[in-house]
Formats: structure tokens, C-alpha cells, sequence
């Protein structure tokens, strides 16, 4: 069930759209209205679309508000899968055992691809979305009637132009642009998403130098899209994907920046670094095919970041 990699006859990876994007609103306009305890999220901690929605969930206070499971870290041929290993665990809303399940429980038939996270409706017995950048969003407005941290808004009105506008380049450059240099199979294909990689860390270093988050002194749902890349790339990009240009310990704002984002209460429980680096090195085996993990890079997170001094 685990649908194979597009890449196009140039050797370029193309990732497949999200297909099931319905949304929870507080008014229930969309079909489905934002309650406590009747949304259910599926989730890994390897994956850095996932994380976003658990580290969103955990800053808004939504844990007693919307559920959460974990699958485990190691995916094969037949896709992402509920298992009692140590940091996930079998399926406790459904009892599925894999989580294309869930989509063909939502659209019989379904045949694209089975990506985290899920939103699942228990109400419904359905999928909402599989969108993540659409769940962060959910996940920070439609439930304030809940959330324990309401008055954090991590999506501000007066900010949403110009926080799509960075999201826009960061997300084709570098959230997936390791991606598309990953799993690019032509030497063309992967020389040319490099360049834009770094021109966009280069220019991300240099726009944190002066301010201690992507737009000032408060973080957004810019700075969560992007921490969750930061946080795998030198432990996982920089050799797995062969993004090995720069590591992010050396650029001096953005290595401080990702110190800085693992402080905020409620950030170093949502990282698993060990389903991140089992889930890379023993899911990809054209990339890795001995399925051996890495003991290093030693990062030494814990180290002050000083970022404090800049906020306003």
C-alpha cells in the first residue's frame, strides 16, 4: 500500500498534493465542528510535516482537547503502521493496523499517497485533512474555546501575507527542497535544487541576526514549519540527503535559533530523535540500503543560545 516516489523522466522528485482537505472551524460552516474530544490525530515523530501538528497541539494546550497517536517509526512496503514500540503504540480510536486504513475508510478506492498527519473525525469515522500546513492552522484558531494558551496566536492576521509569502519559498526550497535533493535519481536533477537550498538558509541566517524569530519577537507558524527542518538537517539531511554544502551548526543565527526554539516549554517533548534517524536511515533503501543508522552527529542542543538580547 505504500505508494512508490513520483519523480518525473528528468530525475526530479515531485512531491503528490495532500488529496483529503476538509476543515474544522469553531462554527462547525465546514461540516465539521470544532469540539472537544472528537478529533483524533495520527502522527509520527519522524516526520517533520507531522511534528509541526504536535508541537502546534502541545503550544495551544489542545492535549485534553484533541487526541493523539504515534506509528511506528519504521515504514515498509505497506506504509505507515500502528505497532507497540517503544514511543508508539497500536491504534486506540480505530484499531487499524496500518494507516492507509484510514484513507480507504474515508474514500474506498483510495490510491495516493498515505502521509502524516492524519486529522481523523471519530464522529464522522473520516478523515478531515491530511494537509499539514492546513492542520497547523486548524489546530491553532478553531479550538481556542478549549485551548489551554487561547490567547497564543500563532497565525496573526496583520502578519498572514507576509508569513504565507516566506512559508511560500522556505517550504519549495528547503522543507522540501532536502526532499527533492534526496530523492532526486539524476546528477541534474540534484545539482539543481542545491543552490536555492542554501541561498535561502544563507538568507535566513542573515534576517535572524538582528531578531530572535522569523517576524520579531514572537514565534509563528513560520518558525514551526521551519524548526522541524533545522531540527533533522544535520542529523539526518546533511548525509542522508546529500545536503552537505553547510551544516546548520554553521551558520551562527540559525544554529542559535534552533537552540533557542527547543527552550519553549512544551518543544523538547514533542522530539524523538530516535524514531527520526531509525525512520530515514531504515525506511529509504534505495538511498541507505544496509539499513545502518548513524551513531553521530554529536549536538550539543543544551548549549545557551543567547537569542534572548533580541527580542524587543
Amino acid at each position: 500500500m505504500l505508494a512508490s516516489l513520483s519523480v518525473q523522466a528528468s530525475g526530479a522528485y515531485n512531491r503528490e498534493d495532500s488529496k483529503i482537505r476538509e476543515r474544522v472551524t469553531a462554527d462547525g460552516s465546514s461540516g465539521f465542528k470544532a469540539q472537544p474530544g472528537r478529533y483524533h490525530l495520527y502522527v509520527s515523530y519522524a516526520c517533520p510535516w507531522a511534528h509541526r501538528s504536535i508541537i502546534v497541539r502541545s503550544l495551544k494546550g489542545l492535549e485534553d482537547v484533541v487526541s493523539l497517536s504515534v506509528v511506528d517509526p519504521i515504514r515498509d512496503e505497506r506504509g505507515w503502521a500502528f505497532r507497540d514500540v517503544p514511543g508508539a503504540e497500536p491504534d486506540p480510536v480505530n484499531d487499524f493496523g496500518f494507516l492507509w486504513e484510514a484513507y480507504r475508510a474515508t474514500e474506498p478506492g483510495y490510491q495516493g499517497r498515505v502521509s502524516v498527519p492524519v486529522l481523523w473525525d471519530k464522529e464522522q469515522d473520516r478523515i478531515v485533512s491530511n494537509e499539514s500546513a492546513e492542520v497547523i492552522v486548524m489546530l491553532n484558531d478553531a479550538f481556542n474555546e478549549w485551548a489551554g494558551t487561547a490567547e497564543l496566536d500563532l497565525y496573526p492576521q496583520e502578519l498572514r501575507d507576509e508569513i504565507d509569502e516566506l512559508n511560500a519559498r522556505v517550504y519549495d526550497t528547503v522543507n522540501n527542497g532536502v526532499y527533492r535533493a534526496g530523492f532526486a535519481t539524476t546528477q541534474e536533477a540534484y545539482e539543481e535544487v542545491i543552490p536555492p537550498m542554501f541561498d535561502t538558509l544563507d538568507m535566513l541566517d542573515d534576517r535572524l541576526e538582528t531578531q530572535r524569530y522569523l517576524f520579531g519577537d514572537r514565534t509563528t507558524l513560520a518558525d514551526w514549519r521551519l524548526f522541524t527542518t533545522l531540527l533533522r538537517f544535520d542529523p539526518v539531511y546533511y548525509t542522508h540527503f546529500k545536503c552537505n554544502v553547510r551544516r546548520i551548526v554553521d551558520y551562527p543565527s540559525l544554529w542559535g535559533y534552533l537552540r533557542d526554539l527547543l527552550t519553549v516549554p512544551g518543544v523538547r517533548d514533542t522530539v524523538r530523535m530516535d524514531h527520526i534517524k531509525r525512520h530515514y536511515y531504515c525506511t529509504h533503501e534505495s538511498i541507505n540500503p544496509k539499513r545502518i543508522v548513524p551513531v553521530g552527529p554529536e549536538l550539543d542542543y543544551d548549549e545557551p543560545s543567547g537569542r534572548e538580547s533580541l527580542a524587543a
